[in-house]
Parts: structure tokens; sequence; C-alpha cells
């Protein structure tokens, strides 16, 4: 028996809870981990709280990040003691995840923990950070350099938005901040943004094309944000495209696209293959600064996991949540 949040439909109901949880409810996998942290992302939010189908299968270990030892192993990438990383494919929705003190994965979806980060530390980067360096590759990729102008990240006080500020600052771009919650515009500042403005400005719906204001673009919203912020980007500029918070839709134009050349490149980091993950852990090595730890992220243990959830899903959460699951 292990302990960890466990989701349940059944006749009473949709229902997630801090439980015992017995070894036979672990999937099939060639590689078994102690979990050492985990973390508490938008979708787990959405998981754990029932309000979106995230979980496909019952009952379900929410938790698409894990951070653990091996255990045991069937495979030859992988033996006991190694220290290794779990980001998406599936973990937390189809197959049971990280938000327990126990995981049985595949090792096709595992990842050496890198040498520049401790367990604690890769979880605050978790699949906000590498998605948020799946971004700025992105941009890179496709020449858009700190000269060419600002970058806008919207989103900001969430862990994709918090991770790119601090990526983005410190590879040499200017970077603006869109955020619903003003006060938190000194906490943005801190992180590296050059300037902060409020959401509203982004999210009613606006003009097939606007004012040409930067050069690409980090957007976590979706929907009539980022027909907004497409319509603002410089011509050639790209805008990464990784999240839907005010919804999947695309209210807009071709006319940024055919009249100004811009991209939208669209950042999944659920099933990317590892050799790009790798790339990213690599690159997030190389740039961040271990200030920059206490700066974005919040401890808790499993015990308040469904609390934060619902606290996560009502905006009222800062950064990333780092949940240590081995904790009392």
């Amino acid at each position: 028996m292990f302990k960890g949040i466990l989701i349940n439909k059944d006749d009473d109901g949709y229902h997630a809870a801090l439980q015992d949880i017995d070894d036979s409810t672990l999937p099939e996998g060639d590689v078994s981990v102690k979990v050492l942290y985990s973390t508490l992302n938008y979708k787990d939010g959405l998981a754990i709280t029932g309000k979106a189908p995230v979980v496909r299968s019952f009952p379900m270990i929410p938790g698409i990040d894990l951070v653990g030892v091996v255990e045991q192993s069937d495979s030859s990438q992988f033996k006991v003691g190694d220290l290794v990383i779990q980001n998406g494919f599936g973990v937390g929705e189809t197959h049971c995840g990280g938000l327990a003190q126990k995981a049985r994965l595949k090792s096709d979806w595992l990842i050496p923990l890198p040498a520049a980060f401790t367990p604690k530390q890769s979880m605050i980067i978790g699949t906000a950070g590498y998605t948020a360096m799946l971004c700025v590759i992105a941009l890179e990729k496709n020449g858009v350099t700190p000269d060419k102008g600002k970058i806008l990240v919207t989103g900001a006080n969430g862990g994709v938005g918090s991770f790119a500020i601090s990526i983005l600052a410190k590879l040499g771009y200017t970077v603006v901040a869109s955020t619903g919650r003003m006060e938190e515009a000194s906490y943005l500042q801190s992180l590296g943004a050059s300037e902060v403005i409020h959401r509203d400005t982004l999210s009613s719906p606006g003009k097939p094309l606007a004012k040409e204001r930067w050069a690409g673009a980090v957007d976590s919203i979706g929907s009539h944000t980022l027909v907004n912020v497409c319509a603002s980007i410089q011509y050639g500029g790209t805008v990464a495209a990784c999240g839907l918070a005010q919804g999947m839709d695309f209210p807009g134009s071709v006319a940024p696209f055919i009249l100004r050349g811009i991209t939208l490149a669209g950042i999944d980091s659920v099933m990317r293959p590892i050799a790009d993950r790798k790339e990213a852990w690599q690159r997030l090595g190389e740039i961040l600064e271990p200030s920059v730890f206490d700066d974005i992220a919040k401890e808790i243990k499993l015990d308040t996991v469904v609390a934060t959830a619902n606290q996560l899903l009502a905006g009222k959460v800062r950064g990333r949540i780092v949940v240590d699951v081995q904790a009392d």
C-alpha cells in the first residue's frame, strides 16, 4: 500500500481524495519508481475537480509530472537507483500519474534527471518550465531574436508564464507580461518583465489587424486573447501557443498570416519526442539560475492537493506548486 490522490467516478459521482492505494492499482510498465516530488498543474486541477474530462479511465492517480528513484526496472535504459523525470505521455489522464508515492511507467516516457537540477528543482520546473522552454526554442527557430523587438507573455502569473518570462529575460529579450492580477506586477518584474499590462486589453473580440506591437509571443490563454495577440505581432513574427485557459476556440482572421507573414507555432508538450525533451531540459540547465526557484515555487503536501487544486482553478495561485509526496 502507498498514499496518493485517487480519482473515482461511480454512482455517487466524481470524487478525488487522498487515500491508501493498493499496488495492484498501478498499470503495466517496465519501470517502477518511488516518487519524490510531483506538481500541481492546471490540467491536474481540471482532473481533480472534474471540471473538464481530463481523466479517461477510473480509478486514476492524477499528476502529469513526477521525479523519482527507480526501484525496479525491466528496461536496459534505466537501472535501480537512477533518478528519472516523467512529463506527459497521458500520465495522470489515461495512465496513473505522479500525485502518489509510487508509479509504474514505460521506460520510453522517462528521461534521466539532468545533473544541473535537484529532484525538487526539476519539479519546480516541471511541465510548465519545460513547455515554456519549448516555446522559446520555437521563437528562436523562427528567427525571433532579442533585437527584433518586445516579446509578449500571456497568463504571466501561471507556471508557463512565470518561466517564460525568466527564460526570455535571461536570454536578453525585452518581455511584456499580461496578467489579470496587476497586484502581482512587482513579482513579474522581479522575474524579468520590463512592462506589465492587464489581460483585459486582449481578452475581448478585436480587429483582424491591430497595431504591430510585439516581435513574438508566448500564449497559454487561447481564444480571443490569442487572436488579438496574432493581430498585434510585427511582420514576420511568431506566436508560440501552448494553452487554452480562456478557451480552445480561435475566433479570428487569416489577415495576420497572409498580410504580415506571421507564424503560429503550436507547442505540444505531452507527446513530444524524447530528443526534443532532452534538448529543452539541457537548455533549462544552461539558462536558469538557482534564485528563480525560490521566486516561482510553493511547496505543499499530498493532504492539501485537493484544496489547492480548487484554488488553482479559481486563479488564486501564483507560479508553481511542488508536491512533496513522501512528506507526512
